[in-house]
């Protein structure tokens, strides 16, 4: 029976937030979209991998009730809305949006957004979220090709897409214990610097049917969960086995850090770098070429990229549009997958949000089981297609260290 229905608005946070509940001792599972079937083999926890993040409301809204819809037929009673620890979302949602239908479809009028992932430098206090010693707006996230971050108040954020409410439940009360007394209808931003205020905050409202935020903060509800006899004991969960075979690194996040990791990797290995405007011009003879290239390597773990600077980004935008110059680039990344599983790669590092939803939908994967974690929040996932086992490690633009990708390969074997 599933204790926990999850639901996230991107793959890469999907695997996150999978990743840090397994490191509690939850058993797992991670579908790829809402399936079609009802579970027969539902696990503890089961989380609901969308592609919503910067998808217009209604459609994003719609993809979150149904996958509510599944995940209480499979059992669930308790429910936790996952976006990324960065806020980052359109001014119209889809954070506020969703947790305002969800809200609705589960009969409660309140939910706690707790984003702070301490192990990876995001911190809220006094409403303010912080990247590093960054405030959002001053950081990275400001230059978001799809949702740039402009506001670091996280209640201004939230309330200029809901329509309830929007509370700050602050560091001082956090810290004195009193988060239960501080709440009532409807959002509530929560403080939290450290991993122990993420456990405050659940402390207090785990028993909502609806919580949101980040993985980290999700990662503190099983403990509880098993305290009210919810849950079993707990236990690590046996991880999957990795299946051998050659690799590829694909990279479509544009973020600070990935264009460090794109350099990095791309300094000792083969790398073909994908335009978007010369996409846009020839999408069918740039696609060639690049599976051409492929084809040509025998390095065990080429590099197929689009991670470009913000002027670069800013540039293809402009003359393509937003949606346009996005959509060719994962439309190539995409065939870059598919090429290389048909070349029997088995193993596929994938850097970016967007792409890794693009490169999951084209090698038809519907459930991963989770693996060791490379990086804080970033695990390797074993699934299955026709051709047999593949794994998959999809990290978020702004996750892990330089050396991310050359870590992932050498943590595969």
């Amino acid at each position: 029976m599933t204790a926990l229905g999850c639901i996230a608005d991107d793959f890469t946070g999907a695997t996150d937030l999978a990743a840090l509940l397994a490191r509690a001792g939850l058993r797992v599972a991670l579908r790829i979209g809402v399936p079609a079937a009802p579970a027969t083999d539902a696990a503890e926890c089961e989380v609901v991998a969308l592609k919503i993040r910067s998808a217009p409301a209604p459609e994003a809204v719609a993809q979150a009730l149904a996958a509510l819809d599944w995940l209480q037929a499979a059992g669930a009673r308790r429910f936790y809305w996952k976006y990324c620890s960065t806020f980052d979302s359109t001014p119209q949602g889809n954070i506020g949006p969703v947790a305002e239908a969800l809200m609705a479809a589960l009969g409660t009028d309140r939910t706690l957004h707790a984003p702070s992932f301490p192990e990876n430098g995001r911190r809220v206090f006094m409403g303010n979220l912080f990247v590093g010693r960054q405030p959002l707006a001053e950081s990275p996230m400001k230059d978001h090709p799809l949702n740039p971050m402009t506001d670091s108040d996280l209640t201004r954020v939230l309330a200029a897409q809901s329509t309830l409410p929007v509370g700050l439940v602050d560091w001082p009360t956090v810290a004195a214990g009193a988060v239960r007394a501080a709440v009532g209808p409807g959002h509530w931003i929560g403080d939290a610097i450290s991993d122990g205020d993420l456990a405050t905050l659940a402390e207090a409202v785990w028993d909502w049917p609806l919580l949101s935020g980040g993985s980290a903060f999700a990662g503190k509800l099983p403990d509880r969960l098993r305290a009210a006899g919810l849950l079993g004991a707990g236990a690590a969960s046996n991880r999957p086995k990795m299946p051998a075979g050659r690799a590829i690194v694909l990279s479509g996040s544009c973020s600070a850090m990935t264009r460090q990791q794109v350099a990095a990797y791309g300094a000792g290995a083969p790398a073909f770098r994908l335009d978007p405007l010369a996409l846009a011009r020839d999408g069918a003879g740039e696609t060639a070429r690049m599976r051409d290239w492929l084809a040509a390597q025998d390095h065990p773990a080429p590099l197929v990229y689009a991670t470009a600077e913000p002027d670069q980004v800013r540039a293809a935008q402009a003359e393509l549009g937003t949606d346009r110059a996005g959509r060719v680039v994962e439309a190539a990344l995409a065939a870059a997958a598919r090429a290389a599983r048909d070349a029997g790669v088995a193993r596929f590092v994938v850097a970016g949000g967007e792409t890794s939803g693009a490169v999951t939908q084209a090698l038809a994967v519907d459930r991963l089981d989770i693996g060791a974690e490379i990086a804080p929040g970033v695990p390797w996932c074993v699934a299955r297609d026709a051709a047999g086992p593949l794994a998959v490690a999809l990290k978020s633009g702004n996750f892990g260290g330089p050396d991310f990708f050359a870590e992932a390969l050498a943590a595969a074997e």
